[in-house]
């Protein structure tokens, strides 16, 4: 009888053992971001784990690139910095399109049509200046003027991948255009590195105005650094960490769970959490930013960034006599 017990105990034990998955994601997330979002996802998917890889996008790229040439690609799902990286494996036929049911909460623009990828977050480029600065700007334009010369930092569009988004964006703007970075040029605008050299260059008063990310002058502006942020009346450029799916997944049931979720209103409150603007309409922003409603997204097609990317970094060399 206690034989007959422990085997129907562990016959009924096989079907939970058999509906376990493992999931592997690869991401550009900070570490401690990426812990939060596995742990949070976890939570309320016991059934599945997650293993997780994080690194640059750069590098997951080079080591994914690898990985499909040997016919044997790790991740099921990506969760990396830009639309742009996603929009060229979409194109080459590596994602899987998903439509995900919580779609209908964002914009159109934050989306792949074909539900190939979802942006989880809106990390946007603006203007941060020192609380030493003699004028306050209000607009892209402002950094042109002839009394900014030599006083604008920004990062370079050859070494940052939202800097070339911010570039892509500005360069299809009206009244912006290729002309306004010939004048940035002109007015000895310093465009070399990432945002966290250009932040420390504003925040010193070195460069009083810098091009930067929103939450690194807006963090520091609530830890007590002498900085602003602006958000120009033109509206901002932006990177939105989208989530997609690798076509070449095993385990899709699981993978289309964890899209879901970064997309719910549970997702994006972690994302608030973590003090980043929510993609999602309808979440509030986190304490000292403006609220979703409040920020103007300027026109970007990541498919003719995508395209243009090699040239337009080429363009901005010569532009800045820089290599």
């Amino acid at each position: 009888m206690t034989r007959s017990l422990i085997a129907a105990a562990c016959a009924l034990a096989l079907p939970t053992l058999a509906s376990a998955e493992t999931l592997t994601l690869y991401t550009s997330q900070p570490n401690q971001d990426a812990q939060q979002t596995v742990d949070a996802f976890m939570e309320a998917n016991p059934d599945i784990t997650v293993d997780w890889v994080r690194d640059g996008t750069t590098k997951l790229m080079a080591r994914l690139t690898s990985e499909i040439e040997a016919g044997a690609p790790s991740p099921d799902v990506l969760l990396i910095a830009d639309t742009v990286t996603l929009e060229g494996m979409a194109q080459q036929g590596l994602l899987a399109a998903y439509d995900s049911p919580e779609a209908e909460a964002y914009d159109a623009a934050l989306y792949s049509p074909d539900g190939h990828y979802y942006s989880t977050k809106l990390i946007t480029t603006g203007i941060a200046y020192n609380t030493g600065a003699e004028t306050v700007p209000t607009s892209w334009a402002d950094l042109a003027k002839p009394e900014m010369a030599n006083l604008v930092a920004m990062p370079s569009p050859l070494y940052s991948g939202a800097a070339l988004i911010h570039l892509a964006t500005l360069t299809e703007t009206d009244g912006l255009g290729w002309d306004y970075y010939e004048a940035l040029a002109d007015n000895n605008a310093r465009a070399e590195g990432g945002n966290g050299g250009t932040f420390k260059a504003m925040a010193s008063g070195e460069k009083p105005y810098g091009v930067l990310v929103d939450f690194l002058a807006l963090r520091a502006k609530a830890d007590g650094s002498p900085v602003e942020f602006v958000f120009p009346e033109e509206g901002v450029s932006y990177v939105t960490e989208p989530v997609a799916i690798l076509e070449a997944s095993d385990n899709k049931d699981a993978a289309q769970k964890f899209v879901d979720f970064v997309l719910s209103e549970a997702g994006q409150e972690l994302v608030v959490d973590m003090g980043y603007i929510p993609a999602r309409n309808g979440i509030a922003s986190p304490e000292g930013f403006p609220s979703r409603d409040e920020v103007t997204l300027m026109d970007f097609d990541p498919a003719k960034a995508l395209d243009d990317a090699e040239a337009n970094k080429a363009r901005f060399a010569e532009i800045f006599g820089v290599q």
